[in-house]
């Protein structure tokens, strides 16, 4: 579905009008996820393709369905973790591909230039990732987890890691700008690379250490934090670039994003519901074998997501960025890595561990957290003041 009545994005990030019949109508030739037209008269839901109106019912749908293949289908969720190479999930790696390719053919790499330059964008989505959500998170398992040190470790680690694949999809299904996206994602991989081993070191050891507080070590290779960033986010990067540089070069911009990209978007929510079907079999029993556990687990995640969206989200208003980069800025932050978060607390603590689990419960909790978020954003995008607003 279509992104209607979208405001283009000045390089500044401030929002303009569309100006002409063309820019008004080549968000719909874009094939991009949206709740919302400019058009008053019908309502929302009768604009919105099955697919897209029962979109909430579909994740949940998909959710128990995979708790209850977990559950119930004996030895599926051993066999499906079986799937691997190197640590890593085929099954899970398959889903985030199928999911990440649609949306990251839809980029306009050639308007990278205008994200770049951003450097409001820029700085506050480094602040927020590197900065406050590692602290916040610290803080918040430290609070509400002061008794479980296990789970408490496990959601630093979560933490750490910040999202570079689902975010992708839930950028796009709030009409979020899709180069700005790319270009934060990119960032928060180079960073994720550099910067994971130290920040682990520092919120496990160090900063425990100075508050008298009991300590906890971290063993990660820069290996396998470059193989997840490669894996999640190269592959379907360049295979998105590839097919918008193939297509545009055989059939002309205009008839790639009217004809082509419509064909293979719905692709995005079938590996989306793929994806977490795997990821909650893969952890069926072991979640609803222990609710209380999890539900003191999901609280502190519940607070983060809630915490980190919101104050993205105020920034952005605050900078004067415009709608689309602001929701952007808002997802990149809350999201998290989960791939990475749990594969780091299988190898260091073991696949039975608490800090285990509490990565596993991380995309329980974020899937519907974030998709109820999607729907806050496109509620708030008729409410956001256009690009002379922003400017006075």
């Amino acid at each position: 579905m279509a992104c209607q009545g979208r405001l283009d994005e000045d390089a500044d990030g401030l929002v303009r009008p569309a100006s002409d019949a063309a820019a008004r109508t080549a968000p719909e030739q874009r094939g991009r996820p949206s709740m919302f037209t400019d058009t008053a008269a019908a309502p929302v839901a009768a604009r919105l393709s099955v697919l897209d109106r029962l979109l909430p019912l579909w994740i949940g749908a998909a959710m128990i369905a995979g708790l209850l293949l977990g559950r119930l289908v004996p030895g599926l969720g051993e066999a499906l973790a079986a799937v691997e190479i190197d640590g890593v999930s085929l099954p899970i790696a398959l889903g985030l591909l199928v999911m990440m390719y649609p949306v990251l053919a839809k980029v306009r790499y050639d308007r990278l230039d205008t994200v770049t330059s951003d450097r409001r964008m820029l700085g506050a989505s480094l602040a927020l990732n590197w900065i406050l959500g590692p602290a916040l998170m610290f803080a918040l398992a430290w609070t509400l987890l002061p008794d479980l040190p296990e789970y408490r470790t496990g959601l630093i680690i979560v933490g750490l890691a910040r999202c570079i694949a689902m975010v992708i999809i839930w950028n796009d299904l709030a009409c979020g700008d899709r180069e700005a996206a790319a270009v934060l994602v990119a960032l928060n991989s180079i960073f994720q690379v550099i910067a994971f081993a130290a920040l682990g070191w520092f919120y496990l050891s160090v900063l425990p250490g100075w508050l008298g507080l009991p300590q906890a070590g971290l063993e990660v290779s820069p290996w396998q934090i470059a193989k997840s960033v490669l894996i999640f986010l190269g592959i379907p990067l360049i295979a998105g670039f590839l097919t918008r540089l193939l297509g545009e070069r055989r059939w002309g911009r205009e008839r790639y994003e009217s004809a082509f990209l419509p064909r293979i978007g719905p692709f995005a929510l079938y590996g989306l519901l793929f994806t977490i079907v795997v990821l909650f079999a893969l952890q069926g029993e072991q979640v609803t074998g222990r609710p209380l556990d999890v539900a003191r687990i999901a609280l502190p995640l519940l607070a983060y997501f809630a915490i980190m969206w919101g104050l993205s989200y105020a920034l952005g208003r605050v900078l004067g960025m415009g709608y689309e980069r602001t929701t952007t800025l808002a997802f990149t932050a809350a999201g998290n890595n989960f791939e990475l978060a749990i594969a780091v607390a299988i190898a260091t603590f073991g696949a039975a561990s608490g800090q285990a689990l509490a990565g596993v419960v991380g995309p329980l909790i974020e899937v519907p957290v974030l998709v109820g978020l999607v729907y806050v954003s496109l509620w708030l995008r008729r409410r956001f003041p256009h690009a002379a607003d922003a400017r006075a």
